[in-house]
């Protein structure tokens, strides 16, 4: 690890009510003590403010939205490794997993190096896909399921659908509707901002749980870090959270990654209800927002994920201790008006 390393992270976003798991994952590998690195910040948009923050982001640029296709992307990609010499890409958000891991070989024929699941990984943790994962692991599930017309609402209750109900997109966004109503808003809403199909989840009441871990492609769990969420934003992400060791949690999500060989990072998301019962909400396909608390707990798992992929095992296998709490807050970022203004007509604030 005696060459300083440059590795671009995506997803500098930083909405309070639902920030972007870049700006977290750049703060992990700064302050890793065993890794020498610099951040290339990458983003979507120019208001993105992890982009600015100087400590955790030594350049930054803007990506063609994934919408754009891949050719834009290896476009892009080449021209800020002819200028920055990336050695590592980490991606950190869902929409544009599907592009990357299409384009991975033409990444790293530039000389990028990734570590991504394959395609099929990816499809089999999709939320259409969740009941059958669950029962593979030993969990429950809330029923679920893939609408693209609005009219599913007029009769669902004759098919067993109650309210409050879960609406759902793709890839983001989670809204909790209790009227047809606002069932019918929810899915415009969603349908419009992130496209088609739309989810409909059954609501279950109770106390959300979340693993983070790496797998290593072999069916291999590494590195895994628990939390209890204490707080939510209106949008159902952390404000805070806890630390714990839940032994059911991990060895379920053992299981999963083991029935999907996962590769790279990952998030599993379940709900304990009242009666103890585990229900399996969400399988992400990269770091979450939260990850900053795998390197509050003593286990970095961004530099695990740099380490594994230069052939270097972090072990750290043992339960990490409980009891280690976060809580997120807003701040502000001042900058000249300038150096925005850069980021919209050149897309960086390189000269």
């Amino acid at each position: 690890m005696s060459k300083r390393l440059t590795i671009a992270v995506t997803g500098m976003n930083a909405k309070p009510d639902n920030p972007g798991p870049g700006l977290a994952v750049a703060r992990c590998l700064m302050e890793a003590i065993d890794l020498d690195c610099r951040i290339i910040g990458l983003s979507y948009d120019a208001l993105d403010p992890g982009l600015y923050l100087k400590d955790f982001c030594d350049a930054g640029y803007l990506l063609p939205y994934p919408s754009a296709g891949e050719e834009a992307l290896i476009q892009r990609l080449s021209y800020i490794h002819a200028r920055e010499s990336i050695d590592v890409l980490i991606p950190c958000l869902d929409a544009e997993l599907p592009g990357m891991i299409r384009s991975e070989p033409m990444i790293q024929q530039l000389g990028i190096h990734t570590f991504l699941p394959g395609a099929d990984q990816f499809k089999l943790r999709n939320k259409d896909q969740l009941p059958q994962l669950a029962e593979h692991a030993g969990l429950n599930c809330p029923r679920i399921t893939a609408i693209t017309n609005v009219h599913f609402f007029d009769d669902c209750k004759e098919d067993g659908w109650s309210y409050p109900l879960v609406i759902k997109g793709l890839f983001y966004d989670a809204k909790i509707v209790y009227s047809i109503d606002q069932a019918r808003q929810a899915f415009r809403a969603i349908a419009t901002e992130w496209g088609y199909p739309v989810l409909v989840q059954a609501f279950v009441k109770g106390q959300e749980y979340n693993l983070t871990a790496l797998g290593d492609g072999d069916g291999n769990m590494l590195s895994a870090v628990m939390m209890k969420k204490m707080a939510l934003t209106d949008k159902g992400k952390a404000w805070s959270g806890v630390s714990i060791n839940d032994e059911t949690l991990f060895e379920a999500s053992a299981r999963l990654i083991k029935r999907i060989k996962w590769r790279g990072p990952l998030e599993v998301e379940v709900l304990k209800d009242g009666k103890g019962d585990y229900h399996l909400l969400e399988i992400n396909p990269r770091f979450p927002a939260w990850i900053y608390l795998s390197h509050g707990v003593g286990r970095n798992i961004p530099a695990a994920l740099v380490k594994l992929m230069r052939g270097i095992s972090d072990g750290g296998e043992q339960p990490i201790n409980p009891g280690v709490m976060f809580i997120r807050y807003a701040n502000e970022v001042i900058l000249p008006i300038s150096e925005f203004e850069h980021y919209v007509v050149s897309g960086t604030n390189r000269d």
